[in-house]
């Protein structure tokens, strides 16, 4: 099990059973997670075999999902935990999590 520091400067959640990596971010875009942001996840996750799930609002959802990734309705100052599982877990989690320190390209 690996737990990552991440470049928004939250501190990195213990990794769970079961889990490869565990990551927080912060949404930091104006608009939070809405249609653009979730479908950026939803691409970048499915290029990943590893299982990988974002966890906030006391829901999981599947990254690769984009309808999931909306559900969480994460909104500007929101923390999400990035969890992946599998051989190519750490790079999907630092995949996702630098879409999230570039605000998904927003400013």
């Amino acid at each position: 099990m690996k737990s990552m520091t991440d470049t928004s400067g939250t501190p990195p959640s213990e990794a769970s059973a079961g889990e490869d990596c565990v990551r927080q971010v912060l949404v930091a875009n104006q608009l939070g997670l809405h249609a653009r942001p979730a479908s950026q996840i939803a691409r970048e996750a499915q290029g990943f075999a590893a299982s990988i799930s974002l966890v906030g609002q006391g829901q999981t959802v599947d990254a690769k999902s984009i309808l999931d990734v909306l559900t969480l309705a994460a909104g500007p100052g929101s923390t999400i935990e990035i969890r992946a599982n599998g051989n190519d877990a750490e790079a999907a989690v630092e995949s996702i999590s630098q879409l999230f320190a570039a605000r998904f390209g927003e400013k």
